[in-house]
């Protein structure tokens, strides 16, 4: 058996089989058998289940993003901020080897079960590059438009690079996002 110590050790664990199996697809027994933890431990730290586990998954995942994407494209130097992102995401994607969770989420049926975290994630991102790119001189129809571009070519790239089993796809994709935001922001 593993020994975890703390509730915020097993997070991690639970967001790779989430991403591997999905939320559906992910029975207790497989949670037990990958995190080498008992149900009993597992429902000491999450007593909400298998639905507490996903919900603390994706406030890590929100976390991360609030402080590795979100603050900096509202905050920092917007064009800075924007460039970081691509590095930031490619680095958070294992460049493309690893799926959005909360895209995933987004795509079946556990969607109504975590809509609003699901909803909150992307309006999120897409305002805070919004705001990046107000600041670095795009029009307000323009920022918009662009970062749902830019948050929808991520999205999609992850897909078609898993989908064709191409992670460069990912790369190349971002490369190309970079390149298209950096000529609207001069």
């Amino acid at each position: 058996m593993k020994t975890v110590h703390e509730r915020a050790d097993i997070v991690p664990l639970l967001a790779e089989i989430f991403r591997e199996l999905g939320y559906e697809g992910t029975a207790l027994s497989r949670i037990t058998e990958r995190t080498g933890l008992g149900k009993g431990s597992l429902y000491h730290f999450f007593p909400g289940g298998k639905e507490e586990m996903a919900n603390a998954v994706l406030a890590e995942i929100d976390a991360w993003f609030e402080q590795a994407i979100y603050r900096p494209l509202r905050q920092d130097d917007a064009r800075q901020a924007i460039a970081a992102m691509w590095v930031n995401v490619n680095d958070y994607f294992r460049s493309g080897r690893r799926i959005c969770l909360v895209g995933a989420f987004a795509l079946d049926d556990t969607r109504q079960r975590f809509s609003a975290a699901i909803g909150d994630y992307f309006i999120r991102w897409i305002g805070a590059l919004r705001s990046a790119l107000s600041r670095a001189g795009c029009s307000d129809e323009e920022a918009q438009a662009l970062a749902e571009e830019g948050v929808a070519g991520i999205q999609g790239a992850l897909v078609l690079a898993r989908a064709l089993g191409d992670e460069m796809i990912f790369t190349r994709s971002l490369e190309t996002l970079a390149k298209r935001f950096g000529a609207a922001t001069r």
